[in-house]
This record gives C-alpha cells, sequence and structure tokens, in this order.
C-alpha cells in the first residue's frame, strides 16, 4: 500500500546541508503495524512529513514514496490535500500543542470532514460523536463544546487521535502518541490504537523511541540511526535476537521487568553531526563492536541488518 523508496532528505541551513534521512526504503501492507525506532535526531518524524508532503521550506527530497501507485513527491498540493486526513492520516507528537486552544473540540473535529468530505454540519457533528466513542471519551456529546484545557492529556491524545480518524483513513502515521504521558495512559493509548486498528483494518506506522511500546503493538520493525536504517525485522525475531549493535544498545536501555536488578546500560557517546553525509557506519564511534572496518566503509542493508560484523561475534 505504501512503498518508500531510498528516500533522501536534506535541509539546507545556514551552517551547510543536513543529511536528516538518507537512502531509507520500507513498505506497508494494508492492515499491518510497523514501527520505527531510534533515538532523537534519527529522522523518525521527518520520514512522516515527507510522506504526508509537511515538510519544511528548505528541504530537498530525492527518491519515492508511492501510495497506491501514486508517488507523492511528485503529487500537487492540491491531490496532497486530498490524500491528506481523507486517506492518511497522522498523529502529531504533543497533545499540547497539537490541538488550537481558541476552538472547541467540536469545531476541530467536524471542520476535518465538513472540509475533506464535504459533510454538513449535523453530520460531521454526528461523526465526531461516533469517534469520540470509538476512542473512548467519557460522555462525549456534553464534552463536544469544551476547550482543549479541560481535558487531561491522555483525553487529549485521545482527541488527537479521534481528528486522525475521522475521515477513517487507509493509514494513520503515529509521530510518537505516547510523549509526556505516564506509564498507565501509555498503555491505554496502545490498546486504544491497536482496537482501531483491528476494527477499521487501518495500517499504522508507529514512530517511537520507545522499543517497550512497540513490542505489544507492532508486527514489523525498521531500526533507524543518523538518518540509516540499521536493521528491519519481525517485532519478536528482533527481540530474540537484535542483529545490529545499535539495536543491542536500545534493548539494553529498557527496564527488565522479570529482573528488577539488573541495570540499565547507556548508549555512550552522542548522536553523529548529521552535516556530513556518512561515508562509513555511523554508529561505528559509539559501537563496542568496532573494527577498523567499521570507520572505513558505509554497510549496506543485508539480510535486515546494515553491519559488517556478523551476528555471533556481537557482544
Amino acid at each position: 500500500m505504501l512503498s518508500v523508496e531510498n528516500l533522501h532528505i536534506r535541509f539546507r541551513t545556514g551552517d551547510g546541508l543536513v543529511h536528516a534521512v538518507n537512502d531509507v526504503s520500507f513498505s506497508v501492507d494494508a492492515g499491518s503495524r510497523l514501527a520505527v525506532v531510534g533515538e532523537s535526531g534519527s529522522g523518525k518524524s521527518q520520514i512522516a512529513l515527507a510522506i504526508m508532503g509537511l515538510l519544511a521550506k528548505n528541504a530537498e527530497v530525492e527518491g519515492r514514496i508511492m501510495w497506491d501507485g501514486q508517488d507523492l513527491l511528485a503529487t500537487s498540493n492540491r491531490e496532497m490535500n486530498r490524500i491528506r486526513a481523507r486517506e492518511i492520516g497522522i498523529i502529531f507528537q504533543d497533545p499540547m500543542s497539537s490541538l488550537n486552544p481558541y476552538m472547541t473540540i467540536e469545531r476541530q473535529l467536524t471542520e476535518i470532514v465538513e472540509h475533506h468530505e464535504g459533510m454538513s454540519r449535523r453530520a460531521a457533528r454526528a461523526r465526531a460523536l461516533e469517534v469520540m466513542d470509538a476512542v473512548r471519551i467519557p460522555d462525549a456529546k456534553a464534552r463536544l463544546r469544551a476547550y482543549p484545557h479541560e481535558f487531561s492529556g491522555g483525553m487529549r491524545q485521545r482527541i488527537v487521535i479521534a481528528m486522525a480518524l475521522m475521515c477513517q483513513p487507509k493509514l494513520i502515521l503515529a509521530d510518537e502518541p505516547t510523549t509526556a504521558l505516564d506509564v498507565t495512559v501509555q498503555a491505554q493509548i496502545m490498546q486504544l490504537l491497536q482496537d482501531v486498528q483491528s476494527d477499521l483494518g487501518t495500517s499504522v506506522v508507529l514512530i517511537t523511541h520507545d522499543l517497550g511500546v512497540v513490542a505489544g503493538f507492532c508486527e514489523d520493525v525498521l531500526v533507524l540511526y543518523g538518518g540509516r536504517v540499521m536493521e528491519t525485522a519481525k517485532t519478536m525475531a528482533l527481540f530474540d535476537q537484535p542483529g545490529h549493535p545499535y539495536t543491542r544498545g536500545l534493548l539494553r536501555a529498557v527496564p527488565n521487568i522479570e529482573d528488577p536488578s539488573d541495570a540499565l546500560t547507556a548508549i555512550p557517546g552522542s548522536p553523529p553531526n548529521q552535516h556530513r553525509f556518512p561515508v562509513a557506519c555511523p554508529f561505528a564511534p559509539r559501537c563496542a563492536d568496532v573494527v577498523d572496518t567499521c570507520r572505513e566503509t558505509l554497510p549496506q542493508l543485508r539480510d535486515g541488518r546494515a553491519c559488517l560484523r556478523p551476528i555471533e561475534e556481537l557482544t
């Protein structure tokens, strides 16, 4: 349904080009759930914005983003306005800033289907109530006329999810949907997304830095570092035997509930300077398994991993 092919995203800045995304490819099947994981700055959100045609004006993009046979990078703004919300919905990172504080919840929901589907105000209000019920907003009818500041953080996130569902899109891009929420609310939001996805058959691309969130939700995982794909695998296979040192580092930073005494291990160092296009493995300066070849050669993705070391030699 969605196919991203050899995607490069660069940004022109006063300090030169920033290579945010470098040669990323992946696909999303109908009804599937894919996780895109990595540290902040790895390029996750920029991929989502490229799919939606919402990159900043100083962006340069190469590659193809195929949606039902149509290249979104070559699509006019008018056609993208038709595709957004109706076919591809997005849940932005921060529910605190994703909602307009001066508009009621009702208006923020109804204007979506009035604009994209030509619904009447009455029909749009009925759809809004239906979707608010679907995302489990209690007493939805009474809360339609409320403003965002009258909702808790978890309830605002449910409203943001409802906005993405108003046109019943085929694909939802969920960009850090549990940011700034406590663990209990995180679990509720992820269960809600899973229920909605199962009920509607919607595909979901979950963008996150939290592998703990991925484990119970996604079928496939794409691991990004420095704008490049480090590893791609089925979720359970990745947790059982991670094939890249960076993935292993991410997993070691996840608390082990079966062994509370198990110490968390941080990945040393800092993410790469993306003003320089990578000519060697971008993770080499932080990697415990690095050899001289890693500092000289840019590994290509083979058998689901971009690493020059055999899996059995990794620590």
